[in-house]
């Protein structure tokens, strides 16, 4: 039997809770498709919802606790130390579509650095937990990212935005090279949740531009539980500071890293490397 932290309860209570009102919601979104009413708004108020209802939770059993919040922005708390960082609804373009590939993620970041995570997808009840040197969860199963060391045997994950396109245009590069090397790319819609699959060793590797914390803190922490490694683009520990998040298995995190930046050159360059 997984005996789990009172820190990771906490969090799992939370995002269980929260998940119960997202459900119900979901259920509800097909109904609206038919409808000649929008469905923009009936999910920005579950997201808002969803959220309230983790910040709720969580300050109850951490009341001294900060948050970073996706619709909530940054609140200070009496603990410098401790921060929330809460995505209630990391996939909001598949939810309002009815595609049942979403989650909830919350992550704890202490002392400017990811300790904790969860991330939720309630539709199939899978529970991904992870604590800084208590390893990485899916429910009761214990999780390892993937073997693989061959780019052409592994499948890698990415996602690309209108903004990010116009800000990073090597991105269509990037994926280019990443498809004709590999075994596929898969665009899911959350990237909490592919996080969450690198860890697993569903996928071997996981790469996107202009993230924010509450995207990526909870699947940081799962992939470096699970023996994966977890930077930045540019190979820092910290992404803080771009946003633009690599993640992959350790065997191919040299070829990985190498196939994305040598896409990201100028053709000239890209050809003596």
């Amino acid at each position: 039997m997984v005996i789990r932290s009172p820190l990771i309860n906490v969090m799992v209570a939370a995002a269980q809770k929260a998940a119960r009102n997202l459900i119900r919601d979901f259920g509800e979104v097909e109904q609206l498709q038919v409808s000649k009413k929008g469905t923009a708004d009936f999910v920005n108020i579950a997201e808002r919802r969803s959220e309230n209802v983790i910040r709720r939770e969580l300050s109850k059993a951490r009341p001294n606790f900060g948050f970073l919040l996706e619709e909530g922005g940054d609140i200070p708390g009496a603990d410098t130390s401790n921060r929330w960082v809460i995505n209630p609804l990391d996939g909001s373009t598949n939810f309002l579509h009815g595609i049942p590939h979403f989650c909830i993620s919350i992550a704890l970041e202490r002392d400017g650095d990811f300790f904790a995570g969860v991330v939720y997808q309630p539709i199939y009840d899978e529970l991904y937990w992870a604590e800084k040197g208590a390893g990485a969860w899916l429910n009761s199963r214990r999780l390892r990212v993937s073997g693989r060391s061959a780019l052409a045997e592994s499948i890698f994950a990415t996602d690309i935005s209108c903004g990010a396109l116009e800000a990073h245009p090597e991105i269509h590069n990037q994926k280019e090279a990443a498809v004709t090397t590999s075994a596929g790319v898969r665009q899911s819609g959350s990237a909490a949740l592919d996080l969450a699959y690198v860890a697993a060793g569903r996928f071997d590797g996981f790469w996107e531009y202009g993230l924010n914390p509450w995207n990526y803190g909870a699947g940081m922490v799962l992939v470096r539980e699970a023996g994966g490694f977890a930077s930045g683009l540019d190979g820092h520990p910290d992404p803080h500071r771009s946003g633009n998040i690599v993640a992959v298995n350790s065997n191919l995190q040299r070829s990985f890293m190498a196939l994305l930046n040598t896409a990201t050159r100028p053709p000239a360059l890209a050809k003596k490397a």
